[in-house]
Formats: structure tokens, C-alpha cells, sequence
């Protein structure tokens, strides 16, 4: 990771750390390198919810316009949907203002380039270059200074997309949807009702500053009573851009990111559509995944956290699905990054074509014990050689006796330590999960 530029692009708290001028600035650099092959590039931009989005939007256009690439608006829609709508306007690179599943408060930066593909890290580190630098760049005049267009339809055009994946309706199933307040609110809904769905939209109604708040992916408790309430057939959640979902069956259960791949590897795999018979995890997977997997003869494929080290093994190895527990899961039959509402379309895929609940489907991954807590910290430097730390991780290494497993890592958008551990014994868990955190909150705040 480099000065701006995290796992997920540029994120921190909006005006303060991600400030217009950055927005500028990186507008410029951005433009400079993603399109200075083409006389007159164009460059799309989309956003979600957040009040801070309208700020961003407007001095990352002005700083891609003033090194001569034309803007095109795409308005509120989810982080997918940017770059489907990449590719299939044929701009020469996109780009989402949104922090995903973080509070209000924050919002980030994404570019994708003219494939749909979010940037490799070589492009990333010339962008911050050009930014540290101060290298100077084009700047057009006259008739040559970009302009702004908007593209009013740019939801319809990806709600066509989306349910053009599916190939079938989903009539006489009833679906609570969970937008989160954020970029799926006008989209989603849309998508589920006009394939035959009794669609029940929960959390649709963004004000800019209720985003993610109480509701979403990451807040799916009310989401799970509203599925018992209204009898329905299963739930689903996304976060603030939509790029995630999580899902939740018919007797109010959460069924996660894990659970998903699970449940579409093995229909792809019983119908001879995965090609290598494997799937591409992160190391946060439950190991009750690689389990259920591993018996029908799926490999499954291991990267560090994060979709972009998940998609760039999926390249490759010619894999067509991988993901994160989060619910963030990637289909490249249909988009070049995870895409919620495609995802919880091709779960609804087998649910119909199976007949099957969703409980009885998720059952087919046994899911061990497994803890995460999250510890916010001042700083996240030096963690991995603090000796405290360290000696805390190896002691519960020792207390689960090869029976699991222990990961702890830095968060790579927020100031946070993960700890994770996974075993049989959920008291035993617990104990060796807060001693780490104990350690850390002492050593790090």
C-alpha cells in the first residue's frame, strides 16, 4: 500500500483526510495515466449515497477535465455497475466514490481501467508519484479543456444487464431486500420485482447521511427478524455500493459470503460449469468451506484478504468464482468485480432450479466456531514485530493444539486490528481471541 492508496483504493474521513484537492489532484493524475494513449478520453464516474459524494464528484471532475478528458456522470449506483457501465460505454477508465460498508463519515476513491478492472498496483503507485512529485502535466485550453455529460439511464441500462443474468423469473418467491440506504436502494428492489418477485424493500430511502447506519451487510439483524415477520423466502443484504451481500434464509438464519460460494460451487460443479473444478478464498474462509468443498473434489484456492488479490489469482487460473466471507463474491461470467445484486441472482438461480430452501442448501457447509473481533488502535505500525504481540498470537497457537487456527491482520481501509480464530471449542475461542486483543489494546492505543 502506498501513501494514498490502500487495498480498496483511496479512503479516509471525507474533507479532512480525502479532501477536495486530493480529489482534484487525483482526478488529474488519474486521468493523465488511464487515458493519455487517446486524444479525447472519457472517463466515467459514479457514487454512492454519502453527503460527502457530491463534494468528491465535483473536484475529481474538474481535475480530469482540466487534462482534457471528458466526464460522464453516472450518478448514484453501485460500485459494479461503474464498471459494467465502463466497458460497455467504452470509456477509457471509471471511477466510484465510495467508502463501501465504512460509516457516513468516510468515502473513498476507486478507478477501474477501460476492462472493468480495478488498477493494478504499478498503475497506483505512478498516480501517487505524479501527485508527490508535483510533476507537471497537461493543461489544456480553449476548445481543448474537457467537458461534463450526464447519463440519466445509467441505472436502467445496468438493471437490463443484471436481469439479462439470470436467464429465468422468480415468481412465487417472496424477498426482503436490505439496501443498506445506500447505492442498491433505487436499483435492487427494481431488478428482484421485474423478474416476478414480491419484493420487501427494507432501508431504500438514502438521506446522504444514513448510509450503512443500523442496516446493511454489515447490520443485518433487523433484516433477519423482517424475514420471519413477513413469512418470506430469504433475505438479502448489501452494504453502502452494493459490491457485497449476504443472505439470509427462510427461518431468519444469516447465511455468509462462505455459505454462497459454497452453494453455487457445487451446482456449477454438478453441472460441469467450473472449470478446474476449484474456487478462489481468502485466508478468512471458515475452514468448514475448504471441508465441504474438498469432499465432492472442488480444490479450493487460498490468497491473502482482499477482492483484488482474490480476482488476480481467479485471472490467473481461469477460475470463474471466488470471494470473501463478507459476501463480497466475484462471477467473471458477468463482471469484473463483486457485484451483490448479480451474486444474490445467481443464488436465487439455484434456490428456483433446485427447489430447495435456502436453509437446506446452506447446509450443505458445516460452519466451525469462529471469532472476529476487531480492535481499533491509534496506530496500526508495527504491530506484526511488536514482541507482546507476537508472543500473545503463539500462546493461543499453543491453546488450540493444531485443532484451528489463529489470523491476525491489519485492516486495509480502517485503523483496526483483525483477530480471527477458528477451532471446535467456542469457549476456547473466545478466551484466546481476547487475550490478543487484551495485549494489543494495551501495546497499541
Amino acid at each position: 500500500m502506498g501513501i494514498y492508496f490502500g487495498t480498496d483504493g483511496v479512503r479516509g474521513l471525507a474533507n479532512r483526510e480525502l479532501t477536495p484537492n486530493l480529489a482534484f489532484q487525483l482526478g488529474r493524475a488519474g486521468a493523465y495515466c488511464l487515458a493519455r494513449e487517446h486524444q479525447r478520453p472519457t472517463i466515467v464516474i459514479g457514487k454512492d449515497s454519502r453527503l460527502s459524494g457530491d463534494m468528491l464528484e465535483s473536484a475529481l471532475a474538474a481535475g480530469i477535465c482540466s487534462v482534457g478528458a471528458d466526464v460522464i456522470r453516472l450518478g448514484v449506483i453501485p460500485t459494479p455497475g461503474v464498471a459494467y457501465l465502463t466497458r460497455h460505454m467504452r470509456a477509457q477508465a471509471g471511477v466510484v466514490i465510495s467508502a463501501s460498508h465504512n460509516p457516513m463519515e468516510d468515502n473513498g476513491i476507486k478507478f477501474f481501467g477501460s476492462t472493468g478492472f480495478k488498477l493494478p498496483d504499478a498503475m497506483e503507485d505512478e498516480i501517487e508519484e505524479i501527485i508527490t512529485s508535483g510533476k507537471e502535466l497537461p493543461s489544456p485550453v480553449g476548445k481543448d479543456v474537457g467537458r461534463i455529460k450526464y447519463q440519466h439511464q445509467a441505472g436502467a441500462i445496468y438493471i437490463d444487464y443484471l436481469k439479462e443474468t439470470l436467464g429465468s423469473d422468480l415468481s412465487g418467491l417472496k424477498i426482503v431486500v436490505d439496501c443498506a440506504h445506500g447505492a442498491a436502494s433505487h436499483i435492487a428492489p427494481v431488478v428482484l420485482k421485474d423478474l416476478g418477485a414480491e419484493v420487501i424493500p427494507l432501508f431504500n430511502h438514502p438521506t446522504g447521511s444514513n448510509i450503512n447506519d443500523g442496516c446493511g451487510s454489515t447490520h443485518p439483524e433487523q433484516l433477519m427478524a423482517a424475514v420471519k415477520d413477513h413469512g418470506a423466502h430469504l433475505g438479502i443484504a448489501h452494504d453502502g455500493d452494493a459490491d457485497r451481500m449476504l443472505a439470509v434464509d427462510e427461518k431468519g438464519a444469516l447465511v455468509d459470503g462462505d455459505r454462497i460460494m459454497v452453494i453455487c460451487a457445487i451446482d456449477l460443479f454438478q453441472k460441469e460449469k467450473l472449470p478446474g473444478n476449484r474456487i478462489v478464498v481468502t485466508v478468512m474462509s471458515n475452514l468448514g468451506l475448504h471441508l465441504a468443498l474438498k469432499k465432492i473434489g472442488i480444490d479450493v484456492l487460498e490468497t491473502k484478504v482482499g477482492d483484488r488479490y482474490v480476482l488476480e489469482k481467479m485471472l490467473e487460473t481461469g477460475t470463474i468464482l471466488g470471494g470473501e466471507q463478507s459476501g463480497h463474491v466475484i462471477f467473471s461470467e458477468y463482471n469484473t468485480t463483486g457485484d451483490g445484486i448479480a451474486t444474490a441472482l445467481q443464488l436465487l438461480k439455484v434456490m428456483t432450479a433446485t427447489g430447495k430452501p435456502l436453509s437446506e442448501l446452506a447446509a450443505q457447509m458445516e460452519l466451525l466456531p469462529q471469532l472476529l473481533v476487531n480492535v481499533r488502535v491509534k496506530s496500526k505500525d508495527g504491530w506484526e514485530v511488536n514482541p507482546e504481540i507476537q508472543e500473545a498470537i503463539e500462546q493461543g497457537k499453543k491453546s488450540l493444539e493444531g485443532r484451528g487456527r489463529i489470523l491476525v491482520r491489519p485492516s486495509g481501509t480502517e485503523p483496526l486490528i483483525r483477530v480471527m480464530a477458528e477451532g471446535p471449542e467456542e469457549q476456547v475461542l473466545k478466551e484466546i481471541v481476547h487475550g490478543i486483543v487484551d495485549v494489543i489494546k494495551k501495546e497499541l492505543d
